[in-house]
């Protein structure tokens, strides 16, 4: 049976591959997440009245310095047991977005489990000369000052932790692969896991697809700023979560990387949110029960 005129009139015409099986359309959609969560100015707005709502009964964290430019600085709710162990939060907004203000959603989450809760503030992308190296040297740096750091605000060096949310997962991921022995005199094990929501690991995808408009990519940074290429520098365990409605893309690379990880015989866990978008896995972090959450909790061991 033909289809009707109307629909055969507005059926898009699939176009040359640029990508897997992507046409250029279908990757730039893949790559932008208000084509898979209609609901996101709402889940972006719900989640900055949680980070305004934990400020304001947790009170303002501690603001410290951990470079010497004006935004390299770093929040940190601290718990009331000496000696906890430490997040440190990599936020999202695909490189070009956020600041740690917006970012304390899941302050509260950790602060009453027993952990201290660190937001890094870090330059975006059009800040930083279109680098992605400047912003992964940012925050490498933010960790580094953590571990050394740790002991001033009531944390143990001895279990800093990483994680991450979208952009912000691919960042947390580069911190993955540092060589912290030879950049920054830290033994390997700086950070002891990482859970990294919703994230990218291979910066091929991406850089084919229309963020390449405001992030000039090289094979240089493609290479040395994909972590999934680098599994043997990874020294730590890595959980990795991604939700059932976020685009096709971003599952699959948190499935590709678990699945590197995991014939690299390194410690990995998937777990699938089922029923979350991109910004629904977001706010699962706030919830102790939630699928992140839960899952830090456990890696954590609080």
């Amino acid at each position: 049976m033909n289809e009707p005129r109307s629909i055969a009139r507005h059926a898009r015409v699939k176009g040359p591959r640029v990508f897997l099986d992507y046409d250029q359309q279908e990757l730039d959609d893949a790559y932008d997440q208000a084509a898979y969560a209609p609901n996101r100015d709402e889940l972006v707005a719900r989640l900055q009245q949680a980070s305004k709502l934990a400020r304001e009964r947790l009170g303002a964290p501690l603001r410290e310095a951990y470079g010497p430019a004006p935004i390299e600085q770093l929040d940190i709710y601290r718990t009331r047991d000496a000696g906890a162990p430490v997040a440190v939060f990599i936020h999202g907004g695909a490189w070009q977005r956020g600041t740690a203000v917006e970012h304390a959603y899941a302050a509260e989450m950790f602060v009453r489990s027993g952990a201290h809760f660190v937001v890094p503030d870090f330059d975006r992308v059009q800040d930083a000369g279109k680098s992605l190296f400047t912003m992964v040297d940012q925050v490498r740096r933010a960790v580094a000052w953590v571990y050394r750091n740790a002991g001033s605000f009531g944390g143990d060096p001895r279990r800093v932790y990483v994680v991450g949310h979208s952009s912000g997962s691919h960042l947390g991921a580069c911190v993955a692969i540092t060589d912290w022995a030879s950049d920054f005199g830290l033994p390997p094990d700086t950070v002891k896991g990482y859970t990294l929501q919703s994230g990218m690991y291979d910066l091929r995808g991406p850089r084919l697809s229309k963020r390449s408009a405001y992030v000039p990519f090289t094979d240089e940074l493609e290479e040395a700023l994909s972590p999934q290429r680098h599994l043997d520098r990874i020294a730590a365990p890595v959980v990795l979560i991604y939700g059932s409605l976020e685009s096709p893309e971003f599952q699959r690379q948190s499935r590709d990387f678990a699945a590197a990880l995991r014939g690299a015989g390194k410690p990995v866990e998937l777990i699938f949110a089922d029923g979350c978008n991109h910004f629904e896995v977001a706010g699962t972090l706030a919830d102790p029960e939630g699928y992140s959450g839960r899952a830090v909790r456990r890696q954590m061991r609080l």
